[in-house]
């Protein structure tokens, strides 16, 4: 497959927005203090309170992964358990390091539509205060869920309940967190301050920057050693105004909701063609930017040479179409006319 060619395996292949590499051309002017001590620092850091509530903190960190792990490590000790969907991305897709940085043990509960539900976690909440038992501390979920779906608020407010009630707290995976606000049509703040999140996993990657996450704490305190924990993760950016500019440039003109809406209405329209296709079966509601489809296994070959994208299960032939802030609709014309000539040949 030609490189350059914009395909539907992950919006984490799409390149960097131009109004993002402009903000990054505009950070790159004279000296600034190093490790966060900058302007662009403290005033990306403003942005987070105005969308999230002025209680709130935000702290830079390179990665997605970084960003659930010392989120998970800010809320844990090592005999803590975190309770998580059995296709959450801190199981599946991070190489165990959340259990390596936090000694934690992932407890997994099995997701509908990638979402898990008060009833299949109270089956673990049990075993609080004895020795021999790792103890329930978080809730982790992810919004938009991994697969291409999006809790309800008052989804996300049950299970805060149900953490808070039992004196744990709630983390949200917010990889695709724009995904997921515009397709409910609230604010970041509706969904996640207002419904008692305790602590937020921002991803800005996946929908126009470079690089770079935020962390959000949305309670008061629990931030108190974090400082300590970024370090030692390795995850105290030295040149921090590259990261920080980047999200000014992110909520300028809310630049994040435009990315966000163009690659969520790039998977509807995707869904609507595929849809006239009766060899392919969609499996899952499309409310974000994924697409989740069984397809003819003979044909997945021919089309991953000329649009790549992941298998998903490989058992069942389901494979995983992401869009993009870059997605175009020709793209989309173009590979669902190579599927539809792709089933002509293998009849």
């Amino acid at each position: 497959m030609n490189s350059a060619k914009r395909g539907f395996a992950s919006d984490n292949n799409a390149g960097v927005h131009p109004d993002i590499l402009k903000a990054i051309v505009n950070a790159n002017s004279g000296h600034a203090i190093a490790y966060g001590g900058d302007f662009y620092t403290e005033q990306a850091i403003e942005k987070f309170k105005k969308y999230f509530g002025a209680h709130v903190s935000a702290y830079f960190v390179f990665l997605g992964t970084a960003a659930n792990v010392l989120s998970l490590k800010a809320l844990t000790n090592s005999y803590h358990a975190v309770i998580c969907a059995d296709t959450a991305h801190i199981h599946t897709d991070e190489c165990g390091a959340p259990e390596k940085f936090t000694g934690c043990t992932l407890i997994t509960v099995p997701a509908v539509n990638g979402k898990i539900t008060p009833d299949e976690i109270k089956k673990h909440l049990h075993g609080f205060g004895f020795e021999h038992h790792a103890q329930p501390k978080v809730i982790s979920i992810t919004q938009s869920t991994e697969m291409g779906t999006v809790y309800l608020p008052q989804e996300i407010k049950a299970l805060a309940n149900l953490a808070h009630e039992h004196e744990m707290y709630l983390h949200v995976d917010g990889a695709r967190i724009a995904n997921a606000a515009v397709s409910l049509g609230i604010s970041f703040k509706e969904m996640i301050t207002d419904n008692d999140v305790d602590i937020l996993s921002f991803g800005g990657t996946k929908n126009g920057l470079m690089y770079g996450e935020a962390i959000i704490f949305l309670k008061e305190g629990l931030d108190e050693n974090f400082k300590y924990y970024r370090k030692q993760g390795m995850q105290l950016a030295s040149k921090m105004r590259f990261i920080a500019a980047q999200f000014l440039g992110y909520f300028e003109n809310e630049l994040w909701r435009k990315n966000a809406e163009h690659a969520n209405h790039m998977a509807k329209l995707l869904a609507r063609e595929i849809a006239t296709i009766k060899e392919i079966t969609i499996t899952q509601p499309v409310q974000a930017n994924g697409v989740f489809a069984i397809v003819p296994k003979e044909i997945i070959p021919i089309l991953q040479q000329e649009f790549f994208f992941y298998m998903w299960n490989e058992e069942t032939n389901e494979v995983r179409w992401m869009t993009a802030w870059d997605t175009q609709e020709v793209d989309i014309r173009e590979f669902v006319k190579l599927i539809k000539s792709s089933l002509s040949l293998n009849i």
